[in-house]
């Protein structure tokens, strides 16, 4: 594959030739990636029409904007290239920005696309300085022809030309793909704006907020307070929908969504913020706070710490097709799995970046991306401490659901909650966090140990 991921600062992106838009001719050009027939150099997904040039051209300006900005202490940054996964009836491109605390996704719906799918799968594309230029000149309602992949793009004159890119902290993005499936699949629709009610709102966001800020159900619109009230939804830095501006003349509604809050807790939450455009979706979802990355969120770890999880995912794995909707029912009945298993199999696939979650349908899809499993554990570090303790025989219960682990910190309590999973912990992480970033490595590792108990019990 071109595609390499390394433990080193930097990701490689190898190009048969640069993107670019001649003629009316889109054509992206693919780096190295994964298809439903295995891995290619430069898959070829897509060849024909975009109904819709002018919100496509804007939303793509969108999601490279989105990849280039650092919102947490801004300075300058280089391009980064999205991911783009065809589904089929569908072309998923994803971003992070560079501080990793914003994702970004267009999905072009089968109703914006009139052409011909060669082949599914997941790789990069090529967005350039020249390439933004051309998408910022696209206007009105012509067609744009639109090819991802190599094969289309002798017609742009780049012909023979090879683009390498180096791509800092890819580990970063992958991370955060990783938490982002899982935190986002416990969202719900919290409210839906019109066009009009939908303007308002957002040319209205206030440039420089502090602090964590709420919104509200307030009529058919929403209004910020500082506080969380029934149906709130947390708006953390709201600079960060500002990519969503210059989207707004084609838009059609706008869609929030987010975990419940607790009127009595005002911790800041993740966010998702959707921009229904003519046969597409621009979707922004937020970190709880600017200067938190998805990559620390530690939403993972849960999934990661179960091994029976870690052995149902190999079998469920083998059964993703690059689907636009992957139905949990489906793949439980053909992986001979209960309906809760094959759903802890999908999180804990979602922790190596093979499926992504859609808010917009409430479903998981699936994608691949270039992260071996044997790193999970080494871009997990409390995931790995956590082993360390287990294995090392650090931690011993004094009681039904009290475990005591010892550190070289000193002995950390472990209560836990009855039979579930959810426990609190005398260490500092879990004081200052109260669970609110994940599991810290005592509660973590006390888990395993009861687990293993408990199965070798059985």
């Amino acid at each position: 594959m071109a595609i390499t991921a390394t433990a080193g600062p930097a990701q490689t992106y190898s190009y048969r030739r640069p993107s670019g838009l001649a003629r009316g001719l889109l054509g992206l050009s693919t780096s190295g990636g994964t298809t439903a027939a295995g891995p290619r150099a430069h898959p070829y997904f897509f060849s024909g029409l975009l109904t819709q040039a002018a919100p496509a051209a804007a939303a793509l300006l969108g999601l490279a904007d989105v990849a280039q900005t650092r919102y947490h202490r801004p300075m300058p940054t280089g391009f980064r290239d999205p991911v783009v996964t065809c589904n089929g009836d569908r072309l998923r491109l994803e971003s992070f920005s560079a501080c990793g605390g914003v994702y970004a996704r267009l999905d072009v719906l089968q109703q914006a696309l009139d052409g011909e799918i060669h082949e599914r799968g997941t790789t990069n594309v090529d967005v350039n300085g020249p390439l933004r230029e051309a998408l910022a000149r696209v206007g009105g309602a012509d067609p744009l022809h639109l090819a991802v992949g190599a094969d289309e793009l002798a017609v742009t004159t780049f012909d023979g030309a090879v683009v390498e890119k180096k791509v800092p902290l890819p580990d970063r993005w992958l991370r955060g793909f990783a938490e982002l499936q899982v935190i986002t699949a416990g969202f719900d629709l919290r409210a839906e704006l019109a066009k009009a009610e939908a303007v308002r709102f957002l040319r209205g966001l206030p440039q420089a907020a502090r602090g964590t800020m709420w919104a509200v159900p307030a009529g058919r619109g929403l209004r910020l307070t500082s506080r969380p009230a029934p149906g709130a939804v947390c708006l953390s830095g709201p600079d960060r929908l500002r990519t969503m501006l210059p989207l707004l003349r084609f838009a059609r509604a706008l869609r929030v969504y987010g975990p419940a809050a607790s009127p009595g807790d005002a911790s800041p939450l993740s966010s998702a913020w959707e921009l229904e455009l003519p046969g597409m979706r621009y979707v922004l979802t937020l970190s709880p706070e600017p200067s938190r990355g998805f990559s620390g969120e530690g939403a993972v770890l849960d999934a990661l710490a179960t091994d029976q999880a870690a052995d149902d995912a190999e079998i469920v794995g083998a059964l993703l097709d690059f689907e636009p909707r992957v139905e949990p029912d489906l793949l439980a009945h053909r992986a001979g799995l209960d309906l809760a298993r094959a759903r802890a199999a999908l999180t804990q696939l979602g922790t190596a970046g093979r499926v992504g979650y859609d808010t917009a349908e409430a479903a998981f899809f699936h994608r691949e991306l270039p992260y071996a499993p044997d790193r999970v554990t080494a871009l997990n570090p409390r995931l790995r401490d956590a082993r360390a303790l287990a294995d090392g025989g650090h931690v011993r219960f004094t009681e039904p659901g009290v475990a005591v682990v010892t550190t070289g910190g000193g002995e950390r309590r472990v209560r836990f909650a009855g039979d579930t999973q959810e426990a609190s912990c005398t260490c500092p992480w879990w004081v200052e966090y109260r669970g609110g970033r994940g599991p810290c490595k005592h509660v973590l590792a006390a888990r395993m140990v009861r687990d293993r108990r408990a199965e070798a019990a059985r």
